[in-house]
């Protein structure tokens, strides 16, 4: 069984999304985090046959995107291994995660995804985990040069991940080059957006209407005025 593995924040006003901001206030960008975080452990949730891990900067209990919001992402992962983030920079962290989530669930394969790619689904990421079976390793490329997901068959490779430059426009490439000199065959998954800026979350709220990460996106849109809270599920 696969390990599907969730990279994230905890949406505290002002440490998550500040590149929203403006025209999005840091609690607004706090509630966009919050939707696409619960949108996509929705998503986790609705893939057959994967076991959910949840590796988190944070905790849980001090989000405070709104009333009750630390309730409703716990209640949300019920059932998942919630490990905390160790490392000082991203890179070191993604590779620590790998490593905890294998010390929870050896010897099974793992696919990471973030919570920037709020327009996920649990058949998009059912695909990703049978492509992960069939080529042993997978990646996905962002539209920005990243990555929006990473699948090891064999979890230990994500150890190339510490020498590999994070968030610069050629980090999808620097990764797909590492991953070969480990003389690993990479299939790719569909080229998505994630959510870094703006007018990236307006392209990705437009692709899930009724979600709640549009509606949040739709509450900055309406004179800034916040959605209450859940709304736009």
């Amino acid at each position: 069984m696969t390990v599907l593995l969730v990279v994230a924040k905890s949406p505290v006003a002002g440490r998550v999304k500040t590149r929203l901001c403006p025209p999005a206030s840091p609690v607004q960008a706090a509630r966009i985090a919050a939707a696409a975080l619960l949108d996509t452990m929705a998503a986790v949730r609705a893939t057959p046959g994967v076991t959910p891990v949840l590796a988190l900067a944070g905790r849980l209990a001090d989000a405070d995107a709104y009333p009750g919001v630390g309730d409703e992402l716990a209640a949300a992962a019920d059932g998942w291994s919630v490990l905390p983030q160790r490392g000082d920079g991203f890179a070191d962290r993604l590779a620590n995660a790998y490593a905890d989530a294998v010390a929870c669930h050896p010897g099974r394969p793992v696919l990471q995804i973030g919570m920037d790619t709020p327009q996920l689904t649990g058949a998009r990421l059912a695909s990703a985990a049978a492509s992960l079976a069939a080529a042993g390793t997978v990646l996905g490329r962002a539209v920005d040069g990243g990555w929006w997901a990473l699948g090891l068959g064999e979890p230990r490779h994500a150890e190339v991940l510490r020498g590999v430059p994070m968030s610069t426009p050629h980090t999808g490439w620097d990764t797909w080059a590492a991953l070969h000199a480990q003389g690993l065959s990479v299939a790719a998954l569909p080229l998505l957006r994630d959510v870094d800026e703006w007018p990236d979350a307006l392209l990705v709220s437009r692709a899930v209407p009724g979600s709640r990460f549009a509606g949040q996106v739709a509450a900055v849109r309406s004179a800034g005025r916040p959605m209450a809270a859940g709304a736009g599920r």
